[in-house]
């Protein structure tokens, strides 16, 4: 067993040595270490967690250093012990040995390194399947295959119950740090149920094992057998449905283990999804389960107790808001099949029955799943042009592009919805298209495809949170960076006719100042770029799908056309699902209706309307309210309390700036709001609750006249193009050098003239 008094001569070794323990490297070690046991979904108890925080802080460093190590001693299951000669011994450590039929459990493994090296600690066992022998290997289940001439007899093939692997993947790291101590996590899988032994061996590097079997500890594991839990899954009519459950045993532990998991469950999700009738493997225990159906139904928590046989347990989801039942249908015109979260090798990632679970968990209407740059030759065969066949009205999964990983990626990323081709001209993979978005959107647009920036604001970071503001960003990011060049063009459209190059700018997925500065300046000199809510799930958020989301009305049946041309309209609001703005309107105007413009003779008070809803926890989430703008989540509704109150402001804004608000209580009841607001000359009016959701704008014209609001606003859209130019301009390809010349000169023009036609508002 691992000691206070072993760890002290350790420690006093290493000091008489001239190599004292340093808290500032241990400390962040532990950092890592809390972080990725959280991530594997095997944290340590909250009373730990809290302990550690405190001694993190390192007020006194060799006091907190021991209290830290204390408290991770609990959690080792081995020591591994290198002395300078870089020999290694185990011994036993202070953890449970107890293990879960058919699931994963993380262990720590305390590493006293007195040889300082960086190596890779490699963990073997004869009772573990190797690499080598995976081939091969079969559990006590598979059918018998008649005698073979192989390497393992059946008694070595029933002693090989455990599975084993060091996890080394971020936020840790894949070698040793060198410091006198530091923890490590190793991950086992039993196969069986019951009583078992295993030998265990660490090394770092070959001929580094100690003389007399030292580096390797025999253990007993308790390995709890796992039931069968069936759950009934149930909507709020009481029809059977799929829905998101993360449960967790008495010691907050996940389960199923997050270690292996295969999809439709996904390693990086603590939740799992199942439908009605499905079923998930629990020891016998308790446990708790948090269940829940998407940001428009109630997070539900329930306590379970599974015993020594099969179980059936019952839920049935609780909505606060349903906006399909008044024509609102929600989509994420911005998740992906691959890439990123996706698995070790994101090249494959999953397929379609797969997203179409997850889009159903979270009762997600619309999921556009857009095959990009590092898994396009494999997830292009998906394809179709129309709605994938795993689609069960009213979710529809379509598979279109994200321009990520492409030759246009340099100049910003682009989705691409409602494509009937995905292969731009040239060749049948990433490697030909263009290195100028605007050849992209002209290709797309030519067949109908409704188009726009991803994840807007990378590239436009502004270090004021302030709307709008004045200062130029860099524009060197992979976000709506070229927007402010290919929003000044239009192309051809299907017929031939021109139409806007661009559509929609994506939002919900950045910082909102980013995405919502650059939308304000381009609306306020008379452009109408309409916005969409997008998720990029698993790259900027992998928590689920649908974090982003645009509710676009429609009047008749749900299809992904119609959906997407209600964003095309500008008839959607943009949100985090968890406030919605339905049935926006100036005076008899409905956005999204009729071009969404209102017109006026003259100077006139209108009456602006919405029926809004929110919903707030009674009590304040501290963890988010503290967070900065650039900080994830970047768009939620906790952020939009007012105080310490239920409630939050529903402001209006008259080209780009808040003219009215109202407070809004956010208990999940809708109300009908209603304002009224001076409009002295032509300009675009929208409802905000920040930053929570966004309307679209409905355009009011005065005696005629064009947008032309801000003279500040036109030359800050000048100054982005000479900013994105200095940028871009090495990206390009040579051969689509004069076309952007071309392009960014067009640009240049069109602010120019637009700053002559503007109002001074200096």
């Amino acid at each position: 067993m691992i000691t206070s008094r072993l760890v002290l001569l350790c420690l006093l070794f290493s000091i008489f040595n001239g190599h004292a323990l340093e808290f500032q490297p241990f400390a962040a070690s532990v950092k890592r270490l809390i972080e990725a046991m959280d991530y594997l979904g095997e944290p340590f108890s909250q009373k730990d967690k809290a302990s550690l925080a405190k001694h993190l802080k390192g007020v006194s460093p060799d006091e907190d250093a021991a209290a830290i190590e204390a408290i991770l001693d609990r959690y080792s299951l081995y020591q591994v012990d290198i002395n300078p000669e870089m020999r290694v011994k185990v011994a036993a450590g202070d953890a449970k040995p107890i293990l879960a039929e058919a699931g994963w459990r993380q262990f720590l493994v305390k590493v006293v390194n007195e040889s300082g090296t960086t190596a890779v600690l490699r963990a073997a066992s004869p009772n573990a399947e190797s690499v080598f022998e995976s081939r091969t290997f079969r559990t006590k289940s598979d059918p018998p295959r008649g005698r073979e001439k192989d390497d393992f007899s059946n008694a070595a093939q029933m002693n090989r119950w455990l599975d084993l692997q060091m996890y080394d993947l971020q936020p840790m790291r894949p070698r040793l740090s060198g410091l006198e101590l530091e923890y490590r996590i190793i991950q086992l899988y039993s196969r069986d149920a019951g009583k078992r032994e295993a030998r265990m061996g660490f090394n770092v590097g070959q001929g580094t094992q100690d003389i007399g079997f030292r580096n390797e500890a025999d253990i007993l594991f308790n390995c709890l057998p796992a039931r069968d839990v069936t759950l009934r899954v149930k909507d709020e009519h009481g029809k059977p449905t799929t829905a998101a459950f993360e449960i967790r045993d008495e010691q907050g532990r996940v389960y199923p283990s997050q270690a292996k998991r295969l999809a439709p469950d996904f390693a990086f999700h603590p939740q799992v999804y199942r439908n009605d009738g499905e079923s998930v493997k629990l020891p016998q225990g308790n446990y708790t389960i948090r269940f829940q159906r998407g940001p428009e139904s109630v997070l539900q928590t329930r306590k379970i107790k599974v015993a020594n046989k099969r179980e059936s347990f019952s839920f049935q989801v609780k909505r606060w808001i349903d906006p399909s039942l008044t024509g609102w249908w929600s989509g994420d015109h911005h998740i992906h099949a691959a890439g990123c979260k996706h698995y070790t090798n994101p090249s494959e990632g999953v397929h379609a029955p797969d997203m179409m679970r997850h889009c159903l968990g979270e009762d997600l209407k619309i999921g556009a799943n857009l095959t990009w740059g590092p898994c396009f030759d494999y997830q292009k065969q998906f394809f179709t042009g129309v709605d994938d066949k795993v689609s069960v009205y009213p979710y529809l999964l379509r598979y279109d592009v994200e321009v990520s990983g492409f030759g246009s990626h340099r100049s910003g990323h682009l989705c691409l919805l409602r494509l009937k081709e995905q292969m731009y001209p040239g060749g049948d993979s990433s490697d030909h298209w263009p290195t100028l978005c605007l050849n992209t959107l002209k290709w797309a647009k030519a067949q109908g495809a409704l188009v726009g920036p991803a994840h807007s604001g990378w590239g436009l970071a502004i270090p004021k949170v302030e709307l709008p503001t004045y200062l130029v960003p860099p524009f060197d990011g992979i976000g709506a960076c070229e927007y402010i060049v290919d929003v000044t063009h239009k192309v051809p459209g299907p017929d031939g006719a021109p139409v806007p190059a661009v559509d929609f700018l994506s939002t919900v997925d950045t910082p909102y100042h980013y995405e919502l500065n650059i939308w304000y300046h381009t609306l306020n000199v008379g452009f109408r770029t309409r916005i969409s809510g997008e998720t990029d799930f698993p790259c900027i958020y992998g928590e689920r799908v649908g974090l982003g989301r645009s509710y676009v009305k429609l009047d008749g049946k749900l299809d992904y056309n119609g959906w997407c041309e209600g964003i095309r309209a500008g008839r959607n609001y943009v949100s985090d699902g968890l406030s919605h703005l339905m049935d926006f309107k100036v005076e008899d105007v409905v956005m999204g209706e009729k071009g969404s413009e209102l017109k006026l003779d003259k100077p006139k008070t209108v009456q602006v309307s919405v029926k809004a809803a929110a919903l707030l926890q009674q009590d304040p989430v501290e963890a988010i309210r503290k967070l900065q703008p650039t900080q994830k989540p970047f768009w939620h509704v906790e952020r939009s309390r007012i105080g310490n109150t239920r409630k939050v402001p529903v402001e209006v804004i008259v080209s780009g700036y808040v003219v009215a608000t109202q407070e809004l209580l956010a208990d999940g009841s809708q109300q009908d709001l209603t304002f009224q607001v001076p409009i002295e000359r032509s300009s675009w009016v929208a409802v905000r609750v920040l930053p929570s959701s966004h309307t679209n704008p409905v355009f009011v014209l005065v005696d005629g006249k064009p947008i032309r609001a801000s003279r500040r606003s036109a030359e800050w859209c000048l100054k982005g193009v000479n900013a994105c130019w200095i940028q871009k301009e090495k990206l390009i390809a040579e051969g689509e050098l004069e076309d952007a010349r071309k392009a960014y000169s067009h640009a240049r023009q069109v602010y120019r003239k637009l700053i002559t036609e503007s109002f001074d508002d200096r």
